[in-house]
């Protein structure tokens, strides 16, 4: 059963907006788990999500038994390659990079991952993912060699495409540390065509530009640097 997706595809259809709090496992401070676990309990969010552009860490399985052993949210892998993997999550953004051409972000890491997979018990989600142009190069441009997108048009025949092609979610990402995050305008642009989920994340700094992303129509919005520096984020007004 795809409890998951099935959670986030009910709840885009009532109308309820999921919050999910990306955590890097290269920067988790363990002697402050306990209480990073704790804000993430009264932030209000939905999911975590773990990953990275790159991860060095070798204490990915003992990070995700840490926090599901104080927190009840699902916990999702958000992984740049296949070395992400840990059966210790609930289930895995199943990443394609639609808006470059690199093959081994297209399909490669994929095939090398498809194995594992298939073996494990994560719930696999077919995602789209779109690079955003946000003024600034982030490391996901870097690691893929790839340009974010910047033509609304091409956007959002992308995100199209990809739900043509049957991802289950798309991802409009301007980039962890982004400088700016994806234009409101093509938030609203894109969900108004789509008829799978939306995900927005990267350079969101704010209460206020979460509940911004809601209103233009993403149905999850992604936290990861803002909560990262500050994990008081979600106590202030």
């Amino acid at each position: 059963m795809k409890k998951l997706y099935n959670d986030i595809l009910s709840a885009r259809q009532i109308g309820r907006k999921l919050l999910a709090i990306l955590l890097d496992p290269d920067k988790i401070d363990w002697e402050t788990l306990d209480i990073l676990v704790g804000k993430i309990n009264s932030s209000g969010a939905t999911h975590i999500l773990i990953g990275g552009s790159h991860v060095f860490t070798d204490r990915m399985d003992e990070l995700i038994v840490e926090i599901k052993d104080s927190c009840q949210l699902p916990v999702i892998l958000f992984p740049g390659n296949p070395s992400q993997i840990s059966h210790k999550a609930d289930g895995i953004l199943f990443l394609s990079l639609l808006s470059g051409r690199n093959p081994d972000f297209l399909i490669g890491h994929h095939v090398k991952a498809a194995s594992v997979l298939h073996q494990s018990e994560l719930e696999i989600i077919p995602t789209g993912y779109i690079l955003v142009e946000s003024q600034s190069e982030t490391a996901v441009a870097k690691v893929s060699g790839t340009k974010p997108l910047e033509n609304p048009d091409e956007i959002v025949n992308t995100a199209l495409a990809g739900q043509m092609l049957g991802k289950k979610l798309i991802y409009l990402e301007a980039g962890s540390g982004a400088k700016n995050p994806v234009p409101l305008s093509l938030v609203k642009s894109v969900s108004q065509k789509l008829e799978i989920p939306l995900i927005v994340g990267g350079g969101i700094r704010s209460k206020k530009g979460i509940e911004n992303a809601f209103e233009s129509g993403a149905d999850m919005v992604v936290i990861g640097t803002a909560f990262e520096n500050d994990m008081n984020f979600f106590d202030r007004g």
